[in-house]
Parts: C-alpha cells; sequence; structure tokens
C-alpha cells in the first residue's frame, strides 16, 4: 500500500488541493463561456437590486468602513472595508431571487458567491482569468457538497455549504497556501454553520443577507489564515467535528477534477422568484392562453415535488404573504400573478400587488399537490404538472420539465443580453450600460477584473 493510500488527505486537504491547483488553462471552453454568462447574468442582477431596502442598509453600514487597501461596493462606488464591500455587493445581488439557481441533495444560489470573488479580484488586483478560475473552483466545492449534503433535512441553510464555497474561490485569488487554506477552512466551518428557519413562514430580510454574511467571513477567514492563525484541521473528521456533531455520520464526496463542472449544472432564472417555481411560473403563463379572463378559473392544480412543496408551498404565509421576500417564495402567490397579469416581475412582490384582494382571491384558487413522479426525477429536473379547471367545467393541462434557463434548456446570449437589459436599464446610462456588457463577453481579456466594479457605477 502506497502512503498516500494509507493516509489520505482530510476533506479540508482535498478541498484545498483542488482549489490551489486549478488553472485556468485547464478549464473547456464551455465552462469559460457558462462562467462568463454567469458573470453577466449576476451583475445585472445586482444592479437591478442595488437600490432596495436591505441594499441600502448594507451600504450604510459599510459606509462606516476604511481599508488600505479599500474595496469598491458596486453601483455607489463607495470605498469601504474587503469583507463589507463583499457583503453590501452579495445583499444586492440576492435581493430580486432573480441570480441562478442550483438543485441536488441541497439547493441554493452559487453566484452569491461573485460578490467575495469579484471584491477580491479588485483589491488583489487579479485578472479576469483569475476570476473565473476562481469562480469554477467555489461553484465545485459548492456542487460537491450540493450533492451529498441535503441541508433542509438537517435544518440548514445553503449559506453553511456557500460560504465554504465562498472562501474557495477568495483564498484562491487571495494566494493562500494550501496549509493556510486548510486553517482557513477550519475556521470558516468551524463558525459558519447556519440554521433554515430563515426561509420558513413569513420570510424576512435574512434570506437576502443570509449567503452574504457567510461570503463575509469567509473572507476575514482567509485574512485570519493568510496572517498566520491557524484553526481546527479536523473540522469534518473530528471527534467533534461537523460530520460527527451536524451530520451524524461520515459521508464522502466525488473525486475532484471530474466533470460534469458544477458550474455546468446551474440554471439561469428566466423569473424574479425561488427557483422551485420557474418551472410552475412558466406553466401557469402557457395555460393562460385557455381563458379570456382570469374570472373563469375555477381552481388550479399544481402538481410538483415535495422538495418544492416544503420550499415554496408549505404554510399559510404563501397563500398571503406580507413581505416580498415571502412573496418571491410563494409557488402559489407567483401562480396567481401568471394567471392575472401575464407576467411575473419584481414589482409583483409589493404593494400594492401584496394586498390586492382580487389577486388574492384568485391565489386562493390554487392548490398544490404532491407529486410522485416529480420526486422521483426531482435529481435531474424540477417538474411541474399544472391543470386550470374554469368555471364551464373544462380542464387544461401543462407540463413543464426544463424551464427556460435550465442547464438542458438554456437561455441564448441573445436572452440572457435581454435579461440584463431590463435591470440595468433603468439605472444605467445606455452608454455606461452598452460598454459594461460588451465587457463582460470579454472578461477573459482583462488584466484587472475589479475594472467591471467602475462599470456598474450608477450616475
Amino acid at each position: 500500500m502506497s502512503k498516500d493510500a494509507a493516509n489520505p488527505p482530510s476533506l479540508s486537504e482535498a478541498i484545498a488541493d483542488y482549489a490551489v491547483n486549478l488553472k485556468y488553462e485547464s478549464l473547456p471552453p464551455e465552462v469559460v463561456r457558462t462562467a462568463k454568462r454567469i458573470v453577466l447574468d449576476t451583475i445585472g442582477c445586482a444592479i437591478g437590486g442595488h437600490n432596495s431596502g436591505p441594499a441600502r442598509i448594507a451600504q450604510q453600514i459599510a459606509a462606516r468602513f476604511s481599508s488600505q487597501p479599500p474595496a469598491t461596493v458596486m453601483c455607489s462606488g463607495l470605498k469601504t472595508s474587503h469583507d463589507m464591500a463583499v457583503f453590501a455587493n452579495g445583499v444586492m445581488i440576492r435581493y430580486l431571487d432573480f441570480n441562478d439557481g442550483f438543485i441536488s441533495k441541497a439547493s441554493g444560489h452559487p453566484s452569491d458567491i461573485l460578490a467575495s470573488v469579484l471584491t477580491t479580484a479588485e483589491v488583489c488586483g487579479r485578472s479576469g482569468r483569475d476570476l473565473i478560475a476562481a469562480l469554477v473552483a467555489a461553484y465545485e466545492v459548492f456542487a460537491h457538497f450540493a450533492d451529498v449534503i441535503e441541508t433542509r433535512a438537517l435544518g440548514l441553510d445553503q449559506s453553511t455549504i456557500l460560504g465554504l464555497a465562498a472562501l474557495a474561490g477568495t483564498a484562491k485569488l487571495m494566494g493562500l497556501s494550501r496549509d493556510q487554506l486548510v486553517n482557513a477552512i477550519g475556521i470558516t466551518v468551524g463558525g459558519n454553520t447556519a440554521i433554515n428557519q430563515g426561509r420558513v413562514g413569513t420570510l424576512s430580510n435574512w434570506k437576502n443577507y443570509a449567503t452574504s454574511e457567510a461570503s463575509r467571513k469567509a473572507v476575514f477567514s482567509a485574512m485570519l489564515a493568510q496572517a498566520g492563525m491557524s484553526g481546527p484541521r479536523e473540522v469534518f473528521e473530528g471527534r467533534d467535528g461537523w460530520m460527527n456533531a451536524i451530520y451524524r455520520k461520515p459521508f464522502t464526496l466525488a473525486p475532484w477534477g471530474g466533470e460534469p463542472y458544477g458550474i455546468m449544472r446551474a440554471l439561469t432564472k428566466r423569473f424574479a422568484l425561488g427557483q422551485y417555481s420557474q418551472t410552475v411560473a412558466q406553466a401557469a403563463l402557457e395555460a393562460r392562453a385557455q381563458c379570456r379572463s382570469p374570472d373563469e378559473i375555477a381552481e388550479v392544480n399544481v402538481r410538483v415535488s415535495r422538495s418544492a412543496i416544503r420550499v415554496m408551498a408549505a404554510s399559510p404565509e404563501k397563500w398571503r404573504p406580507q413581505t416580498h421576500e415571502t412573496a418571491d417564495h410563494s409557488m402559489p402567490y407567483a401562480t396567481g400573478v401568471a394567471l392575472m397579469y401575464g407576467a411575473v416581475t419584481a414589482d409583483h412582490y409589493e404593494a400594492p400587488y401584496l394586498h390586492d384582494e382580487k389577486l388574492l382571491a384568485l391565489v386562493a384558487k390554487v392548490k398544490v399537490h404532491p407529486s410522485e413522479e416529480a420526486d422521483r426525477r426531482e435529481g435531474e429536473i424540477n417538474l411541474c404538472d399544472l391543470e386550470l379547471v374554469l368555471n364551464s367545467g373544462a380542464r387544461h393541462e401543462v407540463r413543464v420539465e426544463y424551464h427556460r434557463g435550465h442547464h438542458k434548456n438554456p437561455m441564448t446570449d441573445a436572452e440572457m443580453e435581454e435579461k440584463f437589459r431590463g435591470l440595468a436599464a433603468k439605472h444605467l446610462k445606455a452608454g455606461r450600460l452598452d460598454a459594461l456588457l460588451k465587457q463582460l463577453w470579454k472578461i477573459d481579456e482583462m488584466p484587472l477584473a475589479g475594472k467591471l466594479i467602475d462599470l456598474t457605477l450608477v450616475s
């Protein structure tokens, strides 16, 4: 038996080996292209959400800090500390619930990680190619854990593994050694296990900043380790480590460096709402053509997986949401909005829509049922079967397996640009918007990736 076989690396060491050693030059062209599309989409979401209430609060707090070198908050140009810029940028990325998604045993929004890698690329003077490699490494860490750990079954929030993924990308850009990254992983995992209560019932602003806070902590963990601080090296396998204390049993991850890359399995959102409702909203829009008026609708039956129901239709608040965060995570509300207005936008999660009794009466007609087929296939697709029952007794059925934006039904580059323009046009002058969009397609040619932030400044 070889020495390596007799003493395999710990999980922290395996993560560190992969993140430190991944090279841009080893990435297939389709992975680089997908990474650029994700950066484009995520920055569009950030611009669209930069003036939201939670984003303004994050910027007010960030304004209290300064550092050398400084870091820049997107859209405002505010100079602050490295970790607070990550936090503020992350909140604006997440607010609209319009950035990418990932569904496996765990689900989440891995493009939240862009706040940490883009900010770190700026602070550390890294190139566009460096940023792409860091982003791909971070997605790999997230996907490896998401394929094994059922976070919701453990009562954990997605930010628990997103923070670790953000650390991998951040540390790579900061130039941490393998040993330093192992220590940083111990610091991050040991102090960043988040519970899922913030994503059930009536949702609060926490939904908008949970992963931003995890990413902020990840940056600080990397700073500590780079300066020489040590962390628990057996944070996963140790007696009181994550496997025993949280997961309650050992687990293994897939081999590192295999295909498909995690970033290739992320989905793009066509609608500004939770990822489990993307197929539902599309089905409702298709079904809408079967009636002349929403007044003709007697009942709507939606059949989806139990996982989708747990996230987006498991409590009374989903039928009468009182907050933006609850509304954009409500399957019945999204169904009602699509049927009544023929569109689902972020504006529909605010007053006066939230309190429109006519809309809420239609939402009350939506029934959500578990589907055995959707349960069986949820690792592959987010299946939705929607039945529209009219007052006349007529019934119309629509099935959506892969919504537009799923990696098996991807949006075209033109559709990605259209979504970006729809998000950014209200905030950027046409010339700046065009320059930013042009540069986003050429990230891999940028000697300083942080210059992208300058192009997001709102005049």
